[in-house]
């Protein structure tokens, strides 16, 4: 969906999972569950604030299970429209939260799949007491209990375990 800067009024304009048409990702699995967008005009800046809710197939970082994590994006930018002088523009550390816009349009379709993607978690867990997999033998802690023991350390790292050992007396 493009959105025309001249056409945000003064009062604003909103933008809800209602107003939008059949939003789809680049990636099908991935779910817009809800959102809600605040466009302001800033002279030729436009400001959007609101939130986003997306479901996102993940993959977890202790079990390698697959689940849908549920995403959630505060969106706070500004928009300028793109400078003439080239493709490379320079920021300076406080333009961190601009985005651009060109030809007096804002792909509402990008912003919102941009905002979404930076929501992800570095390290997804499918729930906060995943147990991983077993060191030993790679089962499924979650699945199955195994009786493995702890692995012996690896005795290429005994230098350092004792080099550790001399630093702590």
């Amino acid at each position: 969906m493009i959105i025309k800067v001249s056409d945000i009024l003064d009062e604003g304009l909103t933008i809800d999972r209602a107003t939008l048409p059949d939003f789809l990702f680049s990636d099908a699995a991935w779910r817009l569950d809800s959102v809600r967008l605040r466009f302001e005009r800033d002279d030729l800046d436009v400001l959007v604030q609101g939130e986003i809710r997306a479901t996102v197939p993940q993959v977890c970082g202790r079990c390698l299970e697959p689940f849908g994590a549920h995403v959630t994006a505060g969106v706070d930018v500004r928009l300028a429209p793109r400078p003439t002088t080239g493709d490379n523009v320079e920021l300076a550390p406080d333009d961190l939260d601009v985005a651009f816009y060109q030809k007096d349009e804002i792909d509402l379709d990008v912003l919102i799949e941009t905002e979404t993607t930076l929501a992800l978690p570095m390290k997804p867990l499918c729930r906060a007491e995943c147990l991983g997999l077993c060191p030993a033998c790679g089962g499924n802690r979650n699945i199955v209990a195994c009786g493995c023991r702890d692995r012996a350390p690896d005795p290429r790292l005994a230098v350092l375990r004792d080099l550790a050992a001399r630093r702590s007396r």
